[in-house]
């Protein structure tokens, strides 16, 4: 997973981005960029919870990544006026870890867990009473002499964000009073948020320069914010700091990233698929094999873009290399049998 990180269009955030990431967050739900039927869902529930003096609902955001859940959550919190606690699920270990987290938790507080989906089954359980009655289940003591003791918890909202919403189970998703999926951006909407943020890190850049920016990010701010700062650096250093158009060209020819926002390892996937398993089906246990990537990093992180604009497409018999691949790369389309579907 280390590699995919590093890769320029990747969805996921590594640990050196997280300052520049969040210099560019927005603090309001009003600022905040796209998603607008999960925002007027939230802005409703936001503004009833605040009539009545209580704790929003606990909230599940899931989609691939970079599409902005934690910066959702951390809006929801400023829109509450709540202090936002974040933690990830791979982070607790222990059920003393969790439980630590929540007695601390005070009134009406924000708790973000990302990842959520790599809890341990028995730290999970620990959420059960706590989402649904606000209690505490704790054992004192050992063996026989053993006690079940009931602690009282401040009435809290859990944020939990995952990438793997099928991994989510019945019981912790059930508890969950609502569910949002974020998507991935439109090129109107990541043109406002390259601006945005433009503006933030003063590049100037021109309507041309951000449109070139938008079409090749793959629908994801993340990348956008990426892109944005590596070629205000290839502006400064190549030209007179102004992104323009040409410029972003030049740029982006140099990072390998095409018109639709691959790199060589979609690329690869793809060329793989075709080439090697005449355009599929194919299983991703073997795509990952060929590329020498966890199956895990397929499906979060390659598979999503590509299936969301065509070029890929799942069948019961694996995966397919559609018409649109075979004509990006430049190879002649052999069509799938029927029986496929």
């Amino acid at each position: 997973m280390e590699k995919m990180a590093n890769r320029v269009v990747a969805g996921s955030m590594s640990d050196d981005e997280a300052p520049f990431e969040q210099s560019l967050r927005p603090k309001l739900l009003a600022e905040y960029v796209g998603q607008q039927n999960v925002k007027d869902n939230l802005d409703v529930a936001i503004q009833a919870a605040r009539g009545r003096g209580e704790s929003l609902d606990h909230i599940l955001l899931y989609g691939p990544p970079g599409l902005g859940k934690t910066t959702l959550a951390s809006v929801i919190a400023n829109e509450m006026g709540a202090k936002f606690r974040a933690t990830a699920g791979p982070l607790i270990q222990l059920k003393g870890d969790l439980t630590a987290i929540l007695t601390n938790l005070e009134d009406g507080d924000v708790l973000f867990i990302d990842e959520i989906h790599r809890l341990q089954a028995n730290i999970e359980e620990i959420l059960y009473p706590a989402m649904e009655d606000y209690k505490l289940d704790i054992i004192i003591g050992q063996g026989p002499s053993a006690r079940t003791h009931r602690l009282d918890l401040r009435r809290f909202t859990l944020i939990g964000a995952t990438t793997r919403a099928g991994l989510i189970t019945a019981p912790l998703r059930s508890r969950f009073g609502m569910v949002h999926r974020l998507d991935f951006y439109a090129i109107p909407d990541l043109e406002f948020i390259i601006r945005r943020s433009a503006e933030i890190l003063k590049a100037e850049i021109t309507p041309e320069g951000c449109q070139e920016i938008a079409k090749r990010c793959r629908g994801t701010p993340r990348v956008a914010n990426r892109l944005l700062k590596r070629l205000r650096d290839f502006a400064q250093v190549k030209g007179d700091g102004r992104i323009t158009a040409g410029m972003a060209m030049s740029a982006l020819k140099l990072l390998d990233i095409d018109e639709h926002g691959f790199d060589e390892i979609d690329r690869k996937l793809l060329r793989a698929i075709i080439e090697r398993f005449d355009g599929g089906p194919v299983g991703v246990t073997t795509i990952a094999a060929v590329l020498s990537e966890e199956v895990d990093a397929i499906e979060d992180i390659y598979e999503p873009y590509l299936l969301q604009i065509g070029f890929l497409q799942r069948t019961p018999r694996g995966r397919v290399a559609t018409r649109l691949a075979y004509e990006h790369l430049g190879i002649p389309y052999k069509s799938p049998p029927s029986s496929l579907f």
